[in-house]
């Protein structure tokens, strides 16, 4: 793979194409996800003709979260985000579910940074302790 396919690049790709408050939006989580846990690799998953620059993705031991643009808002969309405490109440979306979670953010909205990267560090310690629970059998 070159530098170009790089996720990293595709992702930074993604984020310029769009030119509006959702790819500066995206562009902040991401820095705060980053920094919440630099051993967190980045992905693009689901690529198809309808979505040609696909899914950005974070992971560590699993998908931590996802990233995903719509017209009216940002989705942050965790793996396993049922299974997270969120004692700060980041969590807006994805309650029908018994796995996911999400944080939707419309222009203009932001979420406390500080309890953001405490939420990331919660799902990568999550995905650690089931990668390990599932080595121990």
């Amino acid at each position: 793979m070159s530098d170009a396919d790089s996720p990293s690049v595709r992702i930074d790709a993604k984020l310029a194409s769009l030119g509006d408050w959702r790819g500066d939006t995206l562009a902040e989580m991401r820095r705060l996800i980053l920094e919440a846990d630099p051993e967190i690799v980045e992905a693009v998953k689901w690529v198809k003709p309808t979505n040609p620059t696909g899914v950005p993705t974070w992971e560590q031991s699993g998908i931590v979260c996802t990233g995903e643009v719509y017209k009216a808002y940002v989705k942050l969309t965790f793996a396993h985000g049922a299974a997270l405490d969120d004692p700060h109440g980041l969590f807006n979306a994805g309650f029908g579910g018994g796995t996911r979670r999400a944080i939707d953010l419309r222009e203009g909205e932001m979420i406390d940074p500080a309890a953001f990267k405490a939420l990331i560090k919660s799902a990568v310690a999550h995905n650690v302790a089931k990668l390990k629970a599932k080595a121990k059998k």
